[in-house]
């Protein structure tokens, strides 16, 4: 029988050890479901516990998107806030839900020592709140959220030219509803729906809506409703 998981041999960018991690095999990546802001639910193994990696030797913590280069100001500060306070532990295992949470939050403090582009950081923060998501932990959830939408912000307005600029939008869109805050949710799903420049269906269709859940939302709360939102029928 086919185990779930397998090993991979990762060589350690700060202290050059080399080291297994666990990663799923892409026959088990079945989702159960999808959330509108992208999260994936799974009845059994969830990847996403596996996408960052830990060197047992130092506690170096990241995931494939990060850069490979160290400044010797951040080896300074990652030897003086990780290195020196770890102890040996071992995360090429099956990994629990609190394994995965401090596994994120361990990669989002290398990610914030080694000054990684703004849209790693955000997809971090965005899994974070997905796993607070998966406990039902509101509270938590929406302050990831509201991290990740900053940081997504900050994506925007400094690489926003080299990206999927439609999906990035949505995104925003999308968070900014959730957080209850429609009338930036409401900007950029207008954005995209009457930017003709925009050409990615997928997106101007899930805009589209979560224009209308949006108004959904407003109406429930019984919030005064913009002109444009008005006129809708």
């Amino acid at each position: 029988m086919v185990e779930p998981l397998y090993e991979i041999s990762v060589t350690c960018t700060y202290c050059t050890n080399t080291y297994k991690s666990k990663k799923v095999r892409p026959s088990f990546k079945k989702a159960t479901k999808s959330d509108s802001d992208f999260c994936l639910h799974y009845n059994e193994i969830n990847p996403d516990y596996y996408v960052v990696r830990i060197c047992p030797f130092c506690g170096y913590a990241h995931t494939e998107n990060f850069s490979e280069s160290w400044s010797p100001a951040q080896r300074a500060v990652f030897q003086e806030k990780v290195a020196l306070n770890w102890s040996m532990r071992d995360y090429c295992r099956e990994r629990t839900w609190e394994d995965s949470l401090h596994c994120f939050k361990l990669a989002l403090l290398c990610a914030q020592i080694k000054n990684e582009k703004s849209r790693v950081v955000a997809g971090l923060l965005h899994h974070l709140a997905w796993l607070y998501r998966s406990k039902g932990d509101k509270e938590q959830e929406e302050r990831f959220l509201s991290f990740a939408l900053d940081a997504y912000v900050n994506v925007f307005e400094t690489e926003g030219m080299d990206l999927n600029n439609a999906r990035l939008m949505y995104l925003m869109g999308e968070l900014n509803r959730r957080l209850k805050r429609f009338p930036d949710a409401i900007k950029w799903f207008s954005r995209i729906i009457n930017d003709r420049k925009i050409m990615d269906a997928g997106m101007i269709r899930a805009s589209r809506e979560q224009w209308i859940t949006t108004r959904e939302d407003m109406l429930a709360l019984r919030l005064e409703l913009p002109d444009e939102m008005k006129q809708a029928t």
